[in-house]
């Protein structure tokens, strides 16, 4: 099964601090092995946000087209649209991008690899799947 891995699990691999997220850098670099990883335009996006330094950018964006982005279809925003009407009809507020990325995890049956606690409120209501370490 292919994972689409969110943002916070590309940050702690990338910075050279990793204490106390060790096995999540861990668990990704097994998953790159295993070629299991999906990577969306959303989530490239916010890795490359805040790197000012157009060397450090350039670099990174280049380590990141390593791998293929998954292509996101009209659906995928009608979806993620609905999917965060139902989660704050339950009282769970979501940016846009989670629920973005919920859609299309929905979509290609893919587990979300993450370590931000919304998606634990959204699994409350929607249908996705968490991949754990």
């Amino acid at each position: 099964m292919k994972v689409l891995v969110d943002t916070p699990i590309w940050s702690y691999a990338l910075r050279s601090n990793r204490k106390g997220f060790e096995k999540h850098v861990e668990k990704l670099e097994s998953l790159i092995a295993d070629q299991r990883i999906l990577m969306i335009g959303p989530i490239i996006q916010e890795v490359l946000s805040g790197y000012g330094d157009i060397k450090q950018f350039e670099k990174l964006r280049k380590k990141l087209s390593f791998f293929e982005t998954t292509p996101m279809i009209e659906e995928d925003y009608v979806e993620g649209a609905r999917l965060y009407n139902i989660c704050r009809k339950k009282g769970v507020q979501g940016s846009h991008i989670d629920l973005l990325i919920c859609a299309v995890s929905i979509r290609l049956k893919s587990e979300i690899f993450t370590t931000d606690q919304d998606f634990s409120f959204y699994q409350k209501h929607i249908p996705i799947k968490q991949h754990h370490i």
